[in-house]
């Protein structure tokens, strides 16, 4: 089981740069599980689940995102297994549809 899980909600210009797929990336390099996905309302959502210290990292580099985006706001609290649960079965790290 993981140490830490947050739930970040990330707003700016953070659809349609990769940010997603940037996300995936970096949480996987780090270890860490997952999910990310677009909402309608233009923001992306996220949970992380690893230690402390690597989700606080990871957030961290949340709130530069990749090259061609930019982050306005990031809100974050603690997230529970259900909101870890969410990524599809056998993944360590999903790419969810938009909601």
């Amino acid at each position: 089981m993981s140490d830490a899980i947050r739930h970040v909600t990330i707003r700016g210009r953070v659809q349609g740069v990769g940010f997603r797929a940037w996300t995936e990336h970096e949480a996987m390099r780090r270890g860490l599980e997952g999910w990310a996905r677009n909402r309608r309302d233009g923001s992306v959502e996220a949970v992380f689940a690893g230690t402390p210290e690597t989700v606080a990292d990871m957030i961290q580099a949340c709130r530069r995102g990749p090259r061609l985006s930019r982050v306005d706001a990031l809100d974050e609290h603690d997230a529970n297994l259900n909101d870890l649960g969410q990524r599809h079965a056998g993944e360590t790290f999903s790419l969810l549809p938009t909601v």
